[in-house]
């Protein structure tokens, strides 16, 4: 064990982490298809040795063999029953070669299964597979954790929660693989992503693989914005080629530590290697460090800025910034239509809302499911499952259930903000452990089992103690937002005053931010907006960070507006001139939303973009009872609405689970129309064999691109994953397929794509090949004679439609 703790070396200089292991183990005996993990058992002075070439390298930091090792990937092996006993051993190696010279990390890898909605895995069930893993590697001695390669953020999360349910104090390395447009495959950003690890507890924050030294930097540079925790850099060595046919990597040690300097400056406190890096580029890196000033230069934000986050996007409240809109419309308060949806389990209020108020001007929005009748916990998983899908706004969660408050908070996708918590001590007792474990914030009521206290000064004491009690379960300052509360001014004038004296109150004394349900103050009044309005516009020169308000009343936002230019926070006033840049004066013109009407073409493409596949089935209905044919509907209705979202998937508009909703969406629709066939078969553009090559157990792109090539109109054959040569060349010619698509997510099975290509050919084959993977290049299937590389799953499509074609 070593003497000094780590978080603490990590303050007095930079730690040097060691570099691959998955190629280091091949080169020395691990068989294509065999677990890398199996090896502690099977082979342990073999992984010792890997782990000893690291530490004489110059390694601060030995990583354990237990990247595979819970019970999901395991068990594509056969092994999941010896998983505690492959944790301690990949522990007990480690730290036999480590001795008091390096720190033990245990590694802990995705499971290659997505959390629901992207999913079939619940939040408990991910959580448990991780637990499993991370009490095996922390009983066995572990200094600390490290979660890398996680493509989503939904899932790295819940190893986090659930490595915090074991353990307050053990130190968490969490890392996202980032592709080069900045975005995980699910499409979450930088600044997204250290916002939610942090929130949730991880120690130091970054990103591994997929990206050279170069992108890394800019990944990490992002994150520096959102963040001030120590960040790590675990770069491959440049991106994969072939030469004399096996993967090499081209990145040499001297490339990587040319970014040294620009790191420390940023705040990196860990330096590594991932794919392709070996016992040379460590050691380079370790000499390149000697000699250079290591001290922490702890940087980031302001400590005043609350960040909240969604899967894709983020918002900063306070600090400067503007006030934030939280859009109040999904609530069920007087809406018969919305309760009557609620009890059916139907959303499509919800959906139709969600996009409207953040189309108006909305930052975060606000879910209330609470009514009588409704089964809240579960109507706020779908409110959560569906907003999150439908628009990129954090969201703020309104309820008084711990029960609905904590079903909300496993099913969101980022950092959320929980409204609410009163003064009452019943209050802070249920909902602020909740707020801790998920890694949320918090509105605080000034109210208690009193009620609301009449003067501004007593609502500050409520404020202070639900503060105090914040502090006392770990949630920061800057994770908490006062509510001094709106009473309505028709019945009782003089207290308006006194919640405005109120937000500068506890602005100036306790230094924390506030928020207000502005709308209450005009409740009884007519011409209610003019009131709202007015008292919005008096609450921001208060200091109001945050407001509950309906963004599609103009009035409100023609305040909002107004006010952030004269208060310095619009710079240049550009986003007042582009809100009103059309108008030659008066009010503005209100925010356009999505039409229920307009011909039933346009309507089935829309219903394909906005992912409804609660509404496609009637709308297929309709079109049909209107005359159109299945093809008709197919062709001219809900395919064009697919190119649609292809294409805001390719300018960064929407991201992979709104693609994927899409396609649900066309499924359900696709369901309807074979009803109408009646046994009859679509007219297919040609026959596709899909495949995960021989010795990888990765699926998930693949499965998204066969799902997509369905939707557009192709017959697709999964064959699955791990699919030897033989079998896929076998199935090609039996089916007289048109195209054969191969996968691989590893470089140790990149170049079984060559074995197959060369089988095809050999065995006279006449077919186009298409290539992808995280680990695969346009010039890897230039250089072994495949027909089409494609990056992610829609530009698949779009390139064997057009390879097709000719």
């Amino acid at each position: 064990m070593m003497k000094v703790e780590f978080l603490q070396a990590l303050k007095e200089r930079v730690l040097v982490l060691d570099g691959a292991m998955g190629t280091m183990l091949q080169e020395r005996g691990l068989k294509p298809g065999q677990s890398p993990e199996e090896l502690n058992l099977t082979m342990p002075d073999v992984v010792a040795a890997v782990h000893q070439e690291y530490l004489d390298a110059g390694a601060d930091i030995i990583v354990t063999n237990s990247f595979g090792g819970s019970r999901e990937k395991l068990s594509h092996y056969g092994l999941e029953g010896r998983l505690v006993e492959i944790n301690a051993a990949s522990v007990s190696i480690a730290r036999r070669v480590a001795g008091d010279r390096a720190y033990v990390a245990a590694s802990i890898g995705p499971t290659g299964r997505f959390v629901e909605p992207v999913g079939d895995l619940t939040f408990d069930q991910m959580s448990d597979i991780f637990r499993e893993q991370a009490k095996a590697l922390i009983d066995a001695g572990a200094d600390l954790i490290t979660l890398e390669t996680f493509l989503d953020i939904k899932e790295i999360r819940a190893a986090i929660i659930a490595i915090r349910e074991l353990s307050r104090t053990i130190p968490v390395i969490a890392m996202l693989t980032f592709d080069n447009n900045g975005r995980s495959v699910l499409g979450t950003s930088p600044e997204a992503a250290a916002i939610t690890l942090e929130a949730v507890g991880a120690d130091v924050v970054g990103s591994n693989c997929g990206l050279g030294v170069e992108g890394i930097f800019e990944i990490l540079a992002s994150m520096r914005r959102v963040t001030d925790l120590p960040l790590i850099s675990q770069a491959n060595a440049g991106l994969p080629i072939l030469k004399d046919g096996k993967t090499v990597f081209p990145g040499t040690p001297e490339e990587m530590v040319s970014y040294h300097g620009r790191m420390l400056d940023l705040g990196v406190r860990v330096i590594g290697g991932c794919c392709g890096t070996t016992p040379a580029h460590i050691s380079a890196m370790k000499c390149g460090l000697a000699g250079m000033d290591q001290s922490y230069r702890k940087s980031g934000p302001s400590g005043e800025i609350m960040f909240l986050s969604s899967r894709s996007g983020y918002v900063a409240i306070g600090g400067g910034h503007q006030t934030a809109v939280i859009g109040e419309r999904i609530n069920p308060t007087g809406k018969k239509a919305f309760c009557a949806e609620l009890r059916d389990g139907k959303i499509s209020y919800i959906r139709r809302e969600a996009v409207e108020q953040v189309a108006a001007g909305a930052a975060l929005l606000d879910i209330n499911v609470g009514a009588p009748g409704i089964d809240e916990p579960a109507a706020m998983e779908r409110a959560v499952f569906c907003v999150t899908g439908a628009v990129q706004a954090p969201l703020v969660l309104d309820s008084s259930s711990p029960e609905a408050l904590e079903r909300g908070l496993k099913a969101a996708d980022g950092k959320v903000l929980v409204n609410s918590v009163s003064g009452e001590e019943k209050s802070l007792s249920r909902v602020l452990p909740l707020v801790k474990k998920y890694g949320a914030a918090v509105i605080g009521l000034t109210l208690d089992e009193i009620g609301i206290p009449p003067t501004a000064e007593e609502r500050l004491k409520v404020a202070e103690r639900i503060k105090a009690a914040a502090r006392s379960h770990g949630i920061e300052p800057r994770d908490i937002l006062i509510d001094s509360l709106t009473l309505t001014v028709s019945a009782e004038q003089k207290r308006a005053l006194e919640s405005l004296r109120a937000i500068r109150l506890v602005k100036e004394q306790l230094g924390l931010k506030t928020v207000l349900g502005v709308s209450n103050i005009s409740f009884g009044l007519p011409a209610r907006p003019l009131i709202s309005s007015t008292f919005f516009a008096m609450a921001m020169e208060a200091g109001l960070d945050a407001a509950i308000i309906n963004p599609k009343e103009e009035p409100m936002m023609a305040a909002f507006r107004s006010a952030m230019v004269l208060l310095g926070k619009d710079k240049n006033a550009e986003a007042y001139i582009e809100a009103y840049r059309s108008l030659a004066g008066g009010a503005a013109v209100p925010a356009e939303t999505p039409a229920d009407s307009g011909e039933i073409r346009g309507r089935l493409g829309r219903a394909v973009i906005a992912g409804d596949v609660e509404g496609v089935r009637a709308l297929v209905d309709t079109a049909l009872a209107e005359g159109l044919t299945p093809m008709q509907v197919s062709n001219e209705g809900l395919l064009p609405g697919l190119e649609e979202v292809g294409r805001r998937f390719e300018k960064n508009q929407v991201f992979l689970p709104q693609v994927m909703r899409s396609a649900e969406t066309m499924q359900t629709a696709f369901a309807r129309l074979k009803e109408e066939l009646k046994g009859a078969e679509f007219e297919t553009l040609g026959r596709i064999l899909m495949a995960t090559v021989e010795g990888d157990i990765h699926d998930i792109g693949k499965n998204i691109v066969c799902t997509l090539l369905g939707n557009h109109g192709f017959e697709v054959i999964d064959l699955g994953k791990n699919v030897s040569a033989g079998k896929i060349v076998e199935e090609a010619i039996r089916l007289d397929v048109h195209a054969v698509g191969l996968s691989a997510l590893m470089t140790t099975t990149m170049s079984e794509m060559e074995n197959v290509l060369a089988k095809l050919k050999a065995a006279g084959v006449r077919t186009f090949t298409m290539l992808g993977g995280a680990v695969v290049t346009q010039e890897y299937a230039d250089s072994i004679g495949a027909d089409l590389y494609a990056r992610d799953a829609l530009e698949a499509v779009a390139r064997i439609k057009e390879l097709l074609k000719k």
